[in-house]
Formats: structure tokens, C-alpha cells, sequence
């Protein structure tokens, strides 16, 4: 009878573990805060016309102190460039308080929970132009625009960033330009998904980073592309950048040496898993002394 129950106790482990981590995920509920100076986050739930957990930061580049920062890469003769790392561990190696995925990069592969590349640790490429603190690490691909920081504005551009640029990551597709959705009247096909994208205000001194959580039935759908540039103009946006998306979209905070994750990623198919990836675009704001 033992044995049953240890068999019976061995089978249910595996979901007892996956209900878990499902009840780690954010609530199902709207929220505003304030995170640190100058940036701001919100959380909204939508039931049509699909569940969709959509999260929004909001960040002034003019505010004192802020700096914002691209994982630092180093090509190898193995043509690789960075070394892949999870959202939590980019935030702690680089002392900063925000952080959101960044390039499209590979090799790439996610079979089993034990089964994928890269673990962190490995060595991966950035797809498209890609610099940090000025330097220039990953080329240019044409057909992936670019999101350029110089100073305290950002913009999205086809080939070369400024001259002035400090840090810049590609993304596959540009979803707004000049305030105009690029992506409401496309033909090509547009299913819902997990969304990472960076939008733009008008003055180029405000950005919002949008992240949407997809691939968990009754939780968070994903949304469309059409749909994450009407969200992106609903805030006042001018122009807009689609980064990685899928199980690499992780949204992230830190405070008093904690990390938070702010929405629900999901690698592998298990929820709250951070998936370590190519690069990320960091933010930290310092007050005078610090």
C-alpha cells in the first residue's frame, strides 16, 4: 500500500509544483505605483477580448540622476558576443533598480524544463545593432530597426543611431511611427503573444515599456501586435519598437537589494521561470552623493 501511495505522491508532484508556481504570478487586478523617481508603473487586466495581464512603465530620461544601461557585450572569435543571464541577475551584476528584456538573439532552444539553451552562462548573439556605454558590439542587420539612447532622449531608426548614442538593442519591427499605427492594416498574420515593446512620446524625453504576458490559458493570452500599438498610442505615444517577446518577456524591479518580477514570464512552459538571455536594457536613478 506504501508503494501506491509513493507512486500515487510522485505522480502529483509535478503538478503541485506547476500550481505553485501559477500562484506566484501577479493577481488578476488593476494597479498604479510609484517605483523610484521619474519612473512609475501600472498593471491592467483585461478580459476581452482575451485575458490579458498588460504592464506599463513609465519613464521620464530627464529625470536627474538616471542612467540607462545595455548589457555590456564582447565579440569572441566563436562569433558570439554577450553572455546570456536572467533579468534578476542583470539587475543585481549591474547595481540597478529596472529592467526589461532586450534583442531578438540566438542559438536558441526550449524542448523540456532540463532541455534548452542557453542556461545562464552561455554564450550568445544579439540579432541587429547593439551598444553599450558607447560601445558598438553587434552590427547592424538590415530590416531591424533600432532603439537608440542618446543623452536624455530615445528614438527608433531604420539604419544608424546619432553619432552620440550611449546605448542602443534592434528589435524585429517598428508597430508606430509619426503616431500612426505601421501594423492595423497588416496582412501578415498577427496571433496573440507575449509582448516586450518600448514606446516613445512625442518629446523623445518620455518612454513607456510595455510588457504583456502571454502563453498561459485563463491567466494571460498575449496580445497582437495591432493591439499592443493601440495600447502604445493610448499613452500618448509617437512611435513604438517591438523587442523579444514569447517566454523571454520579464519585467523587473529592485529595491533594498530584492528583486521583484513584475509580470509573469514563463520558459519552458513554467510560470514565474526567468528565461537567461542575450541583453536587456537597464535603468538606475541616483540622487546627488549616492
Amino acid at each position: 500500500m506504501k508503494y501506491k501511495m509513493a507512486a500515487i505522491a510522485a505522480l502529483l508532484l509535478p503538478f503541485v509544483l506547476y500550481a505553485v508556481l501559477c500562484w506566484q504570478r501577479p493577481p488578476q487586478t488593476n494597479e498604479v505605483r510609484f517605483l523610484f523617481p521619474g519612473i512609475a508603473y501600472q498593471r491592467e487586466f483585461r478580459r476581452d477580448p482575451r485575458p490579458m495581464m498588460i504592464h506599463i512603465v513609465s519613464i521620464d530620461l530627464t529625470t536627474p540622476g538616471l542612467r540607462v544601461f545595455v548589457t555590456p557585450g564582447n565579440p569572441t572569435p566563436d562569433r558570439t558576443e554577450t553572455i546570456a543571464q536572467t533579468t534578476a541577475e542583470f539587475l543585481r551584476e549591474f547595481d540597478l533598480q529596472l529592467a526589461v528584456n532586450a534583442s531578438f538573439f540566438f542559438p536558441f532552444r526550449e524542448e523540456t524544463p532540463w532541455d534548452f539553451y542557453p542556461h545562464s552562462g552561455d554564450r550568445v548573439n544579439t540579432i541587429g545593432k547593439s551598444i553599450a556605454q558607447g560601445n558598438s558590439y553587434s552590427v547592424r542587420e538590415p530590416g531591424w530597426p533600432v532603439l537608440c539612447f542618446a543623452s536624455d532622449r530615445a528614438q527608433i531608426v531604420e539604419a544608424n543611431c546619432p553619432p552620440n548614442t550611449t546605448e542602443a538593442v534592434a528589435g524585429s519591427e517598428i508597430l508606430l511611427a509619426q503616431g500612426r499605427s505601421i501594423v492595423a492594416d497588416s496582412t501578415q498574420p498577427d496571433p496573440p503573444y507575449a509582448r516586450t515593446v518600448v514606446a516613445i512620446a512625442p518629446s523623445s524625453q518620455q518612454i513607456w515599456l510595455i510588457a504583456i504576458d502571454g502563453k498561459q490559458p485563463l491567466y494571460s493570452e498575449g496580445a497582437t501586435l495591432a493591439e499592443v500599438a493601440s495600447i502604445a498610442l493610448g499613452l500618448g505615444a509617437n512611435s513604438a519598437i517591438n523587442l523579444d517577446g514569447g517566454g523571454s518577456t520579464t519585467l523587473a524591479v529592485r529595491t533594498n537589494q530584492k528583486v521583484t518580477i513584475l509580470n509573469a514570464p514563463i520558459h519552458t512552459k513554467l510560470p514565474m521561470r526567468q528565461r537567461p538571455i542575450a541583453n536587456h536594457i537597464g535603468f538606475a536613478v541616483r540622487s546627488n552623493g549616492s
